[in-house]
């Protein structure tokens, strides 16, 4: 993706969910949602930059979304 990318996923309930942005060496680059997601379709949009504002550097992410009793972690791709 250049230069942001959305990020969706499905709720079945309305629930507690924490959606962050990790480097390959596994360092927490940004968390984009820490709260209560609502029931159905969710989406938030990254923009490429670290919890402090600055723009990161080209190379692969992962993203991970933990609810309750779930977690799941996917890899995106940020080239400038």
């Amino acid at each position: 993706f250049n230069p942001e990318t959305t990020i969706s996923f499905d709720m079945p309930k309305t629930d507690a969910a924490k959606l962050e942005v990790y480097n390959v060496k596994g360092q927490l680059v940004k968390t984009l949602f820490d709260g209560t997601a609502a029931f159905g379709r969710n989406s938030m949009i990254w923009n490429g930059t670290d919890n402090s504002g600055s723009a990161v550097t080209s190379g692969v992410y992962f993203y991970r979304l933990t609810t309750d009793g779930h977690s799941e972690t996917r890899k995106m791709m940020l080239m400038k």
